[in-house]
């Protein structure tokens, strides 16, 4: 970004420009963004309820990196170059439960969920499996830096960032409430949706409530604008909370269990962050979803959307219907934004677009990820 464009963004919001079209829809930039966005911070990478089980392994491709992200004997996640230390073979090409080591399909070299080599066959010859050249305790499996927090898998490729706790330490004591057990029910609490734009339109889309009237006209008919407030995290999140949250998923008035202890904040309020640089969340106080934007290249974004209860008797089978309705609902308010999102990526593709006005009313949690853009580009 040139210095013109980042001290536009970086204005107060009335007289602001956002993010220039460069931004959106050059490759050049997507390279720079890959580095200084998304090396650098805390990416949101994939969900712990995909690895359920120790043993569990599953590859990951994010930002043309090769990763694998395993569940150990205790249950710790990690997350390693998805790389065998000999040849580069790629190790795991579909998630899996194994009953052995991680075994390279080339030449066997065998490794623990740890990422511990284990065993080097005929590395010295036939039948010979030791080496003095090969020292199995350099040899580990490359470990990327990685945290879970609300079954979320951050990973933090370049390895500098402040701890996760520090570095968020506002959000997760704002949530500190949902800081609990979560339950996902599988296949009807889980969707995916492609959108033919850049994935920054859709975190941009999520922070703001100003296009509820037009966008969701029937979300807004229980959940108007008014009933919105706006919320800025320092430097880290942004989004908005609605003051009426009051599903109507059965005819009879039964609910979702609540999550225990929460406070009467929640018995009518929810709230909808963008956690940069990629990852969406509610929180219900009965439920609670994430929606992890995938980049998959300027003009393509996927979004993985995952819902958990507060209490696992919601899983029962007595709760289907009340879960499939509540997944319909979420996935079609989702949808409804596509068309809105992709038409944003196809107007940066005007050359005298330059970037667009805020409302210093209703702009300001999307105007505050310009802003994180903008000071990370620079940076």
């Amino acid at each position: 970004m040139q210095a013109h464009d980042i001290n536009a963004v970086l204005s107060p919001i009335a007289t602001a420009r956002g993010l220039p079209n460069a931004m959106y829809i050059d490759e050049t930039m997507a390279d720079a963004e890959r580095q200084h966005v998304f090396y650098k911070n805390w990416t949101a990478l994939t969900t712990g309820k995909n690895i359920p089980h120790a043993g569990c392994v599953m590859p990951v491709n994010m930002l043309g990196i090769p990763m694998l992200v395993t569940r150990n004997k205790d249950g710790e996640i990690k997350v390693f170059e998805n790389v065998c230390r000999h040849r580069g073979m790629i190790l795991v090409d579909e998630p899996k439960r194994l009953n052995g080591p991680i075994t390279c399909p080339y030449h066997a070299w065998a490794y623990d969920m740890d990422g511990h080599l284990r065993a080097t066959p005929h590395v010295g010859g036939a039948d010979i499996h030791e080496h003095e050249a090969i020292d199995k305790e350099c040899l580990s499996l490359n470990q990327i830096r990685s945290h879970v927090w609300m079954d979320v898998i951050f990973v933090n490729i370049d390895g500098k960032a402040p701890a996760f706790e520090d570095m968020h330490s506002d959000i997760i004591t704002r949530w500190a409430e949902f800081d609990k057990p979560i339950y996902h029910s599988g296949a009807d609490s889980s969707f995916s949706l492609t959108l033919n734009s850049n994935w920054k339109l859709a975190i941009e889309n999520y922070c703001e409530s100003y296009h509820l009237p037009f966008v969701h006209p029937g979300l807004n008919s229980y959940s108007r604008l008014e009933d919105h407030y706006h919320i800025e995290g320092p430097g880290h999140y942004s989004g908005q909370g609605s003051y009426v949250y009051n599903p109507s998923l059965d005819e009879t008035g039964r609910t979702f269990p609540n999550f225990a202890g929460i406070s009467n904040k929640w018995d009518q309020a929810a709230e909808y962050l963008a956690l940069y640089p990629n990852v969406l969340l509610g929180v219900h106080r009965d439920h609670v979803y994430n929606i992890i934007i995938t980049p998959d290249a300027v003009n393509k974004t996927t979004e993985q959307i995952e819902i958990y209860y507060a209490d696992p008797s919601a899983l029962d089978d007595s709760y289907a219907d009340m879960r499939q309705k509540n997944s319909t609902m979420w996935k079609d308010i989702f949808i409804e934004d596509i068309g809105v999102v992709q038409g944003m990526f196809n107007g940066r593709s005007a050359p005298q677009y330059d970037g667009g006005q805020f409302s210093p009313v209703m702009d300001g949690p999307t105007h505050y990820f310009h802003q994180w853009v903008a000071r990370q580009m620079a940076a």
